[in-house]
């Protein structure tokens, strides 16, 4: 708006516009004028010339008693000029002095004569007709005359030129107020736009090309709309995710602490603790990332992985939770490998996330179980759990987001509604399958099934 002040009207796309209309029909209106002037001046030559012919024939056919009297009548009346030549080449009347010899030769020929003649430094036409007694009438006129007579129309000519530019300029503020006002109000939506509000209506415009603006700035508004929603998913799920190694970190601290930790297990803990913390730093460099506006989902490294370790890793690091609150972690892999290619560190954010939920609805005594296995195709994890369970209608919406925590928020522990969509997200980005099951243990089972190669 400062920089519409500050240039002017004309700065602005409604006052060019105006300019453009205005330039364009002046230009219109001085060539239509000029050509005008032309077209009506030769037209009314030509019309002069013709009936001075008329005229001219008209005498010629007359009596030579009544030629003098109706040739001074003629020249009363419209400005013509009149010569008779007589058989023996005598002219009388009020144009004899421009008789020249080529007029009296073809006269005496029996040839009709038509030019253009400069008498006096002025332009005249001239029309010569023979008369069948011989000798003949010579009409003059001069071409000051008719143009004279024919200023009148073209002073009408100029004022409907006129008339026309002044529709033109009112035309053209018209164009330019209905081209500029929806620009206009497609800089206030880009503004708003620009300002964070989300879901700005457009109009639809009746211009195409304005209405293209339009929708362009309508898909920017939905991209940014989807954009923005991925990011903040995104962070919200870094967030649920960094509490887990937190979780871990604090129960071997408070273990740690209260000297509940043999000896012999320092090693261990001091691994885990150790491993925790890289998977802390690893969320922090996914939160960087975003920042950077590198991604705005989970990055994936794939590279040769062993599912034991994977499993090994996380049966440790939920061990002293499961400890302090009771529940009996099992372990359950074959002696053979299980190796697979993909993402290792987002693999066991997948099993944490589902035995944090585990955790929280096994109760004291119940069995938790991590187990690993793999078919002629697929990796499969399994999170086993003694706890309630899910109801068939349960298990056809545990990975929406937030169903499950809406349904039991009063009548059990629940998280977040988070983690069971979370999980969804980062194993179908690691190309494979979650699902929902009844366990054997009598609670839930969440069962990952990723590809091997």
């Amino acid at each position: 708006m400062a920089e519409r002040r500050r240039g002017g009207y004309l700065s602005t796309l409604s006052g060019r516009i105006l300019a453009m209309t205005i330039g364009v029909s002046l230009i219109a209106v001085l060539v239509t004028a000029g050509v005008s002037l032309q077209v009506v001046q030769t037209v009314a030559l030509g019309q002069a010339r013709d009936e001075l012919r008329s005229q001219t024939a008209a005498l010629a056919d007359l009596s030579s008693d009544s030629l003098a009297d109706v040739a001074a009548a003629k020249e009363k009346t419209d400005g013509a000029r009149f010569a008779v030549v007589d058989a023996d080449g005598t002219v009388s009347g009020n144009a004899s002095a421009f008789v020249g010899r080529r007029i009296l030769a073809a006269l005496d020929a029996g040839r009709t004569l038509s030019r253009t003649v400069r008498i006096g430094g002025q332009e005249a036409i001239v029309e010569a007709v023979p008369r069948t007694d011989g000798g003949g009438v010579v009409g003059i006129r001069r071409v000051d005359d008719i143009r004279a007579g024919s200023a009148v129309f073209l002073r009408w000519t100029l004022v409907a030129l006129a008339i026309g530019f002044a529709a033109a300029i009112i035309a053209g503020l018209i164009l330019s107020r209905r081209i500029g006002r929806p620009l206009a109000h497609l800089a206030g939506s880009a503004r708003r736009m620009a300002a964070g509000e989300r879901g700005v209506v457009i109009e639809h415009q009746s211009i195409p090309e304005v209405d293209d603006i339009g929708r362009a700035l309508a898909g920017l508004d939905t991209a940014l709309i989807g954009s923005e929603s991925r990011q903040r998913e995104f962070l919200l799920s870094v967030s649920h995710e960094l509490r887990t190694p937190l979780t871990a970190i604090r129960g071997y601290a408070e273990a740690l602490a209260d000297g509940m930790v043999p000896a012999d297990q320092l090693d261990a803990v001091g691994r885990t603790l150790s491993a925790e913390s890289q998977r802390l730093g690893r969320f922090v460099d996914d939160l960087l990332e975003l920042a950077r506006m590198e991604a705005d989902d989970f990055a994936i490294s794939v590279q040769d992985v062993d599912a034991h370790a994977i499993v090994a890793a996380a049966g440790q690091a939920w061990s002293a939770r499961s400890a302090q609150l009771g529940i009996h972690l099992r372990i359950e892999t074959p002696s053979d490998p299980l190796l697979f290619r993909s993402d290792a560190m987002r693999v066991r954010q997948v099993l944490d996330g589902l035995i944090e939920n585990a955790v929280r609805v096994t109760p004291s005594g119940a069995p938790l179980v991590i187990a690993a296995r793999a078919d002629a195709s697929d990796l499969i994890f399994e999170v086993r759990d003694g706890g309630p369970g899910l109801t068939a209608d349960d298990l056809a919406v545990a990975f929406d987001r937030g169903a499950l925590h809406e349904r039991y928020r009063n009548e059990r522990a629940v998280g977040t509604g988070l983690g069971l969509s979370i999980a969804r997200r980062l194993v179908g980005r690691l190309g494979g399958r979650i699902e929902a099951l009844p366990a054997p243990e009598g609670g839930a089972c969440f069962r990952v099934l990723l590809p091997i190669t």
